[in-house]
């Protein structure tokens, strides 16, 4: 399949955006659990790790909205997201 845009999976993790999950107000994990976070990739790409919730909403996606074979729909908490737009430049 050709696409406008690809994963460079040999990109590297270059810096967390915002905060950890554990330090969030309130925290939205423990220190040593699995935990989401957003990360800058060295090419300039995002990485978003969160809970996997592809099949539970895949049957109800909005009109326009598609999830390709390879790809995963994935949730954070919201003060997660909140908390690394500092980190993230204006458009």
């Amino acid at each position: 399949m050709n696409r406008i845009w690809e994963a460079d999976p040999s990109a590297g993790f270059a810096r967390r955006l915002g905060k950890p999950a554990a330090l969030l107000d309130p925290p939205q994990s423990g220190v040593r659990d699995g935990c989401p976070e957003i990360w800058a990739m060295d090419n300039g790409d995002v990485a978003v790790i969160g809970r996997d919730l592809t099949d539970v909403y895949r049957s109800y996606l909005p009109d326009n909205v598609r999830i390709a074979d390879d790809e995963r729909l994935v949730i954070i908490p919201g003060n997660l997201l909140s908390s690394a737009k500092p980190d993230i430049a204006d458009a």
